[in-house]
């Protein structure tokens, strides 16, 4: 849409920082962000109700800016000034004030569902995070990078659809979590060329695996062996939260099954090609993300039926 850029463009042009922003246009602006954006994952889904698409639009916004504010830039020494930027412009929406269309169309969103600052915050401290830590000693440091970077996002998924309660909670961080994980197991080399390593050093080291092996872009049998392990980690986190699947609302209990039962299928296929990721990216391909929807709405019917 005329007038509009992405987050990497737009900091960098001076008539879309100075321009005031009117309620109307940034509600336009963070939905033509969601619905166009390159790695736009269909956040208001057909699946959950129109009454929160613009909700989860605004949303979405402020992921995708923090985001590209850590990894679209080019200097981490910027990333972090911008970060920071991003952090006051988060406290002044709290504090009643919002310039920014994101924010202006966020101001609505939390007033409506009373949403709490803290998840917004982690999310940017995680961004921060990656500018400044590339490697991870052990699982602990792994689960609380993905307590800032991937839980966040479920918990306000959870607030936008109006379940708060610490149970529902637990099982969605347990999801994110997974989903984090299944995510840098698929992306080992794409994160290698951005200097970042997300396998723990001592499950590498464990195996007789290193970095080196990653730098090669060869799978040695140790690498594959610390990946196998891994991928047992995030398939036990995903188990571990799919019962939230049936404690919400039907609609939202279709996408979160869709979610997970994706996640659980990229790590079906990692184990398909041996575990090597460093050869080729595993993905699931466009039949198979039907078959996976067309199985969750036959889960998601006979749900609604008993």
């Amino acid at each position: 849409m005329a007038g509009f850029l992405e987050p990497a463009q737009f900091v960098r042009d001076e008539a879309s920082l100075r321009r005031v922003w009117a309620p109307g246009e940034s509600l336009a602006y963070t939905r033509w962000l969601a619905t166009h954006h390159y790695e736009n994952f269909h956040v208001a889904s057909f699946l959950l109700p129109k009454r929160l698409h613009q909700d989860f639009y605004n949303v979405y916004s402020f992921c995708r800016w923090a985001d590209d504010l850590g990894d679209e830039i080019g200097s981490a020494q910027e990333s972090l000034r911008l970060l920071g930027w991003w952090r006051e412009l988060t406290g002044d929406v709290y504090a009643g004030r919002a310039g920014h269309p994101v924010f202006v169309a966020l101001s609505e969103t939390i007033a409506r569902h009373s949403l709490p600052p803290e998840p917004f915050l982690d999310l940017i401290t995680a961004f921060e995070q990656d500018q400044r830590v590339t490697r991870y000693a052990n699982w602990d440091e792994v689960f609380a990078y993905c307590r800032y970077s991937a839980n966040p996002v479920g918990r306000l998924v959870l607030y936008l659809c109006g379940f708060r309660d610490a149970q529902r909670q637990r099982l969605s961080d347990a999801t994110c979590t997974a989903l984090q994980l299944a995510n840098f197991w698929q992306d080992v080399a794409v994160d290698w060329r951005k200097d970042r390593v997300y396998l723990p050093q001592d499950l590498l080291a464990r195996h007789g695996a290193s970095d080196a092996d990653i730098a090669r872009g060869q799978a040695t049998p140790a690498f594959r062996a610390a990946l196998r392990e891994a991928v047992g980690v995030a398939r036990g986190l995903f188990h571990e939260g799919l019962p939230l699947a049936r404690m919400v609302d039907a609609r939202l209990s279709l996408d979160l099954e869709l979610f997970s039962r994706g996640g659980l299928k990229i790590l079906d296929k990692i184990g398909e090609a041996d575990h090597d990721v460093l050869s080729a990216r595993p993905r699931i391909s466009r039949s198979e993300r039907v078959g996976l929807l067309m199985s969750g709405l036959l889960r998601w019917a006979a749900h609604r039926v008993a």
